[in-house]
């Protein structure tokens, strides 16, 4: 995997986008409001980085990125992404994005709405419980005591897997909450949402998120 496409150029993605070239990858980014809109961050990025459409950053990653509000998922184009690796790091703010009762009633999670969107696509849960500064600045070699660990979760072992090497070489451990019926453990109002943590600290808070009501 040589690169990334990056659908949403918000706090996320951006931060994805120059921990990712820092890590040697290519990075094609795209914004709702169109490639023109992204020159200042494109310039910032250098040589590594260009703006496109959605539907070309789609085509152009080797595993693409998909960092938009959930409300706006619709809008994720589909056949770009068919066959494609997809991060998603996606949360549920029901004042943002609206009341949706499956969500509320815990009947199925944010990345399998994604991954019911983009059918043909191997969707995994990523990058969703970091604040968005701490990809750039939290981060360690392999093997550190003290890394940081975040959590990867998806209904396809070669997903978990390109998740996890990206991890690596970005600088955090992974640890698996697969499938994507159980990313509902790193989720808002979680016990591993936006907490630092090791990845025995993680693996803890997952089965503290398993005790509650």
């Amino acid at each position: 995997m040589s690169t990334l496409g990056i659908i949403g150029a918000g706090n996320i993605g951006s931060q994805v986008a120059r921990a990712a070239i820092g890590a040697g990858y290519d990075v094609v980014i795209a914004n709702s409001r169109g490639p023109e809109t992204l020159a200042d961050l494109v310039a910032e990025l250098g040589p590594k980085a260009r703006a496109a459409s959605a539907a070309e950053a789609g085509e152009a990653g080797d595993a693409v990125v998909v960092t938009v509000p959930l409300h706006a998922i619709s809008q994720v184009p589909v056949e770009p992404l068919a066959g494609k690796i997809v991060l998603d790091t996606n949360n549920y703010y029901w004042e943002r994005d609206g009341r949706i009762p499956a969500l509320d009633a815990g009947e199925t999670t944010t990345s399998q709405l994604l991954q019911e969107h983009l059918p043909t696509a191997r969707v995994v849960k990523a990058f969703n419980h970091i604040p968005a500064a701490d990809i750039t600045t939290d981060t360690a070699p392999a093997g550190t005591p003290g890394r940081r660990a975040l959590a990867v979760s998806s209904d396809d072992p070669e997903a978990v897997a390109v998740a996890t090497r990206l991890y690596d070489e970005l600088g955090f451990d992974a640890v698996d909450v697969s499938p994507l019926s159980e990313s509902w453990r790193v989720e808002r109002d979680r016990p591993a949402y936006v907490v630092r943590q090791t990845a025995e600290e993680l693996r803890a808070n997952l089965d503290w998120a398993n005790r509650l009501p």
